[in-house]
């Protein structure tokens, strides 16, 4: 969808070329805020450190236990002294190291899908942050020129006031006028410094040395449709956790059922009874006796603890499913505005500030119209500003619930 526009607008876009930068470079654009996002978000390192960690917990898993070292001497006196040493050897029974080493592995998945969705959430909040910025951009330079703009009509208010040919009523109006444009461009300068700190502090930056890259031509975000949308769902990094988790879950059942299994310890040593005696081999097996804690509770714990993951999982489709859907109608709705107010009210809104000032300068109107023009040609523009904004954000949730990599935009 691609809107020719005034050249005010022209100067406006929310998106730009994806140039890519190795560090932060002055002035930003979006692939190159987007790639300083990538590597310098604290919460995005922390999910690398908990990836790293969990390949620790995996080696970990795969160890066996470690044999004991046991000696014992009884006796006081050299002549009646029994001295064993024996060495204990466990030896885990029922698949319990395989069933430890498929739960680390599904908890180092998890760690890696969860990663995967933070630098998907990452990259659309960088975006959606971006596309706010030049947003708010826009909207201060608007500001200024509206005040730049009242000060013209004041200076002429004064100037025919003294000819006599206007009201001194209107140069108090057109002061006003002034007044409030003033108080409008100190909230978009205030606007413009809160969405530069959103952005900078994607990547724990410094806002007062953020410069956006301004690109020469406006781009919307396409809306594909719904039903496609959905059927990318399911390969999502939400729906990718959830199912995961519940295969975590059912590994960490299959470990509390191959607990029930007692474990060996094997005894191999040597005593010695006395000062001339020989050593004497010392063989035993350990086996405790199942008989009051067969691991019943943890068995049954884990069995609804799956149980649970797969209630999660299905509630996650529904809640995704939701979201979506009300990403794509927020998006269609924003781009279905644009083109309304592109196509139909910019130009009139236009027509009508041009006649209004040539009306004010043969002596048609009064400056009440002039201003009145200039504010409705103002908020129609702003109106523009919003909507393309709403469109990108609403692009930027699509691509964080499916996982996208990027944003598609029009040509």
């Amino acid at each position: 969808m691609k809107h020719r526009l005034t050249p005010l607008l022209a100067a406006f876009a929310l998106a730009c070329a994806c140039v890519p930068a190795a560090a932060w470079s002055s002035p930003l654009t979006l692939q190159a805020a987007i790639d300083l996002a990538l590597r310098a978000n604290p919460t995005l390192r922390a999910a690398g450190s908990e990836v790293a960690a969990q390949e620790g917990a995996l080696t970990q898993a795969g160890t066996l236990p470690n044999p004991e070292l046991e000696l014992l001497r009884e006796g006081e006196g050299s002549g009646n002294r029994t001295t064993t040493a024996t060495l204990n050897i466990p030896i885990e029974l029922g698949g319990k190291r395989a069933a430890r080493v498929d739960a680390a592995r599904q908890e180092g998945q998890l760690a890696a899908i969860a990663q995967e969705a933070e630098r998907d959430k990452v990259r659309a909040d960088t975006a959606a942050a971006f596309h706010d910025v030049v947003a708010a951009q826009e909207r201060e330079r608007m500001a200024q020129e509206l005040v730049a703009l009242a000060g013209r009509a004041l200076a002429a208010a004064g100037k025919r006031v003294e000819a006599g040919t206007l009201s001194p009523v209107e140069e108090t109006r057109a002061r006003v006028a002034q007044g409030s444009a003033r108080i409008e461009a100190l909230q978009a300068g205030r606007d413009l410094e809160g969405a530069r700190i959103r952005l900078a502090a994607l990547w724990a930056g410094d806002s007062r040395r953020l410069t956006i890259v301004a690109p020469q031509a406006a781009t919307l975000p396409l809306a594909a449709p719904l039903d496609t949308l959905l059927a990318q769902l399911d390969q999502s990094p939400a729906m990718r956790h959830a199912r995961t988790e519940v295969g975590h879950r059912e590994a960490l059942a299959r470990l509390e059922r191959a607990r029930r299994t007692p474990d060996v310890n094997v005894i191999v040593g040597a005593q010695r009874e006395g000062p001339d005696t020989r050593n004497r081999a010392v063989l035993g097996l350990s086996v405790p006796l199942p008989l009051f804690n067969r691991n019943d509770g943890a068995v049954l714990d884990a069995l609804r603890r799956v149980d649970k993951a797969r209630d999660q999982q299905d509630a996650e489709g529904v809640r995704l499913r939701a979201e979506l859907a009300q990403a794509h109608a927020r998006l269609t709705a924003a781009l279905a505005e644009c083109s309304l107010i592109a196509g139909d009210v910019l130009p009139g809104a236009e027509d009508a500030q041009r006649a209004a000032n040539r009306g004010f300068e043969l002596g048609k109107f009064g400056l009440i119209d002039v201003l009145d023009a200039q504010r409705v040609l103002a908020q129609s523009k702003n109106q523009y500003l919003n909507a393309v904004a709403e469109s990108h954000r609403a692009a930027a949730d699509i691509a964080r619930l499916l996982g996208h990599a990027a944003v598609q935009e029009n040509p």
